[in-house]
């Protein structure tokens, strides 16, 4: 019984990634209607549409006079978050740069969890391109981290929680059930041994 139900759980991230994979298609086919390609991470639009996009460029005086006050005071907080996002990419990449090479789990490459393409719209002004820059690092560092963080828990303890947790990585699915001590001492090197390839299975 618990063997079928493991075999669900398998089929049903499975089914994850590939409803992910379609989504990406279907992204694609949406980059076509709107008239732009990546080249080599460039993107590259239609003049026409440049031109377009020029004409919806909020200018930065009105901007800035238009925001509410608490969101003019709200901005230190927001960007103090810097700091800490900066010491969290050094201590990631020394953390995974003396630990992952012991256990011989590959290295998450950080350049594909950042994407700083949003600078290159032509309708945004420079505060708009400034914040989507951070919003970009901040988003993409946290997902870099995520999947470094996933790729330890998969090695050192993939072990389901007891109870519903939000948010989980896609490599959850496939840890050992809560209390199943059986399970966790028989298929504990299977898990380290998957953690040690970066395909997902």
């Amino acid at each position: 019984m618990a063997g079928t139900v493991r075999d669900e759980i398998t089929q049903l991230a499975g089914s994850i990634r590939a409803l992910e994979r379609q989504l990406e298609e279907a992204l694609a086919k949406r980059r076509v209607e709107l008239n732009y390609k990546v080249n080599d991470g460039i993107v590259q639009f239609e003049h026409v549409v440049i031109v377009r996009h020029r004409l919806l460029k909020a200018r930065l005086l009105s901007y800035i006079f238009g925001a509410r006050p608490a969101m003019i005071l709200t901005a230190p907080a927001i960007y103090s978050l810097i700091i800490p996002l900066v010491l969290l990419d050094l201590f990631v990449l020394v953390y995974q740069g003396l630990c992952f090479p012991v256990y011989g789990i590959p290295r998450v490459r950080r350049k594909d969890y950042m994407a700083f393409d949003r600078g290159r719209l032509a309708y945004l002004n420079a505060i708009e391109t400034i914040n989507c820059a951070y919003c970009s690092y901040a988003n993409g560092l946290l997902a870099y981290v995520r999947e470094v963080a996933s790729r330890t828990e998969e090695y050192w303890c993939p072990i389901k929680h007891a109870r519903r947790v939000l948010g989980v990585h896609p490599r959850y699915g496939s840890f050992v059930d809560y209390g199943d001590g059986d399970a966790y001492r028989h298929e504990l090197e299977r898990l380290r041994a998957e953690a040690r390839t970066e395909e997902l299975k």
